[in-house]
Formats: C-alpha cells, structure tokens, sequence
C-alpha cells in the first residue's frame, strides 16, 4: 500500500526523486515504450477496431492499469516513489507549482513554444521528445492556447457536475454519449449540447504533444491521470450503487458490440477486464 499525494503537498526531496526516476526511465527507453502504448490504443470511435483507452466506456480502468504499469516502473528505479496528482481546478495558474524548475518546469517560449526551462528543457539534455510526435525534438507547451481561440481550465463546478451525474455511462458508449460521468469527465463535445470539459480540456490548455495521442511525452499526462483517476474514485464513492456500465457488450450487433468492453471483457494489451480495476484499495489509496 501506498500513497499518491496531492503534486502541492510534495517536499523538495519527494519532487527530485521523482523526476529521478522519470529520467531513469526515459534513458532506458522504457519511458518511450509508454508513449508508444498510448499513441496505439488512442482509438477514434469512427475506427474500425477495439477502442478501450478512449471515447469508451472503459477510459477510466484502461488508464487505471495504464498508470499503475509506469507507477510500477518507476517504482522499479525507487520504491518510495509514486505519482502525485495535478488538481487543475486549484492549481490553476501558469504560476501553479508543479510549472516550477525543479519539477516540470514551465509553458513555452513566445514564438516555437519550447520549454526551456526545468529537467524536462531539451537544453538541459534530459529529454528528447520521439520520432513521429512533432516537427521538432523538444517538449512543447502553450498554456491556455492564448489568441484567437483560448481555452480556460475546469473549474470546480464543471467537476461537481460530472460527479453528481448518477449513471456510469450510457449508449452509444462512445464520443457522444450525452449523459453519463464517463464522457462528461473524458469531455468530448457534443454539437447543441455541450462543449470540450474536464479531462480534454487540460489536455488542450497545457498543448504541445499534450493536446494528441503522443499525450505521454509530456510527463503532466501522468499528474493529470492521476487526478482523473482519483475523481473516478469520489465517484464511486458518491454513488455506491452505480455499476460500471455496459454490465455485457451491447446487445445490438453492429460497431459498439464490436469495439466496446463491458465490465468482464479482457482489455488490451494487459488481457485484464475492467472488473478487476474497480477496487485499488489494496494497492494505493489519495491523501
């Protein structure tokens, strides 16, 4: 048991060993390989193929397993380690802590958008980002997409909202599902209903590989995750007697049969269902 604590809370030490073992990481290739798993599973719901990491009912448990397969490799390079979690409807400023140079340094320079300051600058020689995810080997941000079209962080009463909805999820278990906690988190907009929320909206206020399937190669992904993480825990908590929803694959034949995973169905690449991921209490719990 362990425990995953607020990126705020974390002492100097606690935030160097960390960074540590994300760099020990990313000298090894392993870091890469996890960039790698998210590009594949990052599945568009008009693909004709299995979708588990996104626009599905299954994004909470894929990206649980997800996050415990990096916790677990980090805690290969340091034991004491784990991954703390980003509250952006607190932490909320370009000024915010975890935006510090001695943890994850901060937003982009005016102009190519490098981050040029903390571990992670590519002139600190730390960290080149992988073949295929931009034009440029260096890790990119652009907070709040300032210009024509700016966005704005989640605010605690989008967060309430999406905790209050009482259903896990509803059909077509996809990017347009209208209702549910899963989608109001994972915050696909919905044409007259609703626009981009929560979980994709951070994605698109921090930028860079941030804002695309290569999303890992910035290691906020993994402060971000966490908290989603823990929000899927307050929901369950507020509504015991909600079930993971579908209970089976849809009955209809047809694209959602095909590429949903209801609460028994084998998720790749871990072959684990999310039945399995409901409960991590024997493993790490938030302080």
């Amino acid at each position: 048991m362990y425990t995953r604590k607020n990126q705020r809370d974390l002492t100097r030490t606690e935030k160097r060993r960390l960074i540590d073992a994300i760099l020990e990481l990313k000298r090894s290739g392993r870091y890469d390989d996890f960039v790698v798993m998210h590009r594949e599973f990052y599945v568009m719901d008009t693909e004709n193929r299995p979708r588990p990491a996104h626009m599905t009912s299954s994004f909470f448990p894929w990206h649980r397993r997800y996050l415990l397969e990096f916790e677990k490799a980090l805690q290969r390079v340091d034991a004491g380690v784990s991954v703390p979690y980003w509250d952006w409807t607190v932490d909320n400023r370009p000024t915010s802590s975890l935006w510090a140079e001695d943890f994850l340094g901060g937003n982009g320079r005016p102009g190519d958008r490098q981050v040029t300051t903390g571990p992670f600058a590519f002139a600190a020689g730390n960290w080149t980002v992988g073949r295929g995810v931009t034009d440029e080997n260096y890790l990119t941000r652009n907070f709040g997409r300032p210009g024509s079209n700016p966005v704005s962080l989640p605010t605690k009463d989008d967060v309430a909202r999406a905790l209050k909805d009482p259903v896990y999820d509803t059909a077509p278990w996809n990017s347009v599902s209208t209702e549910g906690f899963r989608n109001r988190v994972e915050g696909w907009g919905i044409r007259d209903v609703r626009t981009v929320a929560n979980h994709n909206k951070v994605h698109q206020w921090v930028g860079g590989p941030m804002a695309g399937a290569a999303s890992p190669e910035d290691p906020v992904f993994w402060l971000h995750h966490s908290f989603i993480d823990l929000l899927w825990d307050r929901w369950r908590k507020a509504h015991p007697r909600s079930a993971y929803l579908p209970g089976r694959k849809p009955a209809s034949p047809g694209r959602e049969r095909a590429y949903v995973f209801g609460l028994d169905d084998p998720m790749p690449p871990w072959n684990v269902t999310p039945a399995k991921l409901l409960d991590h209490s024997r493993t790490y719990r938030y302080a």
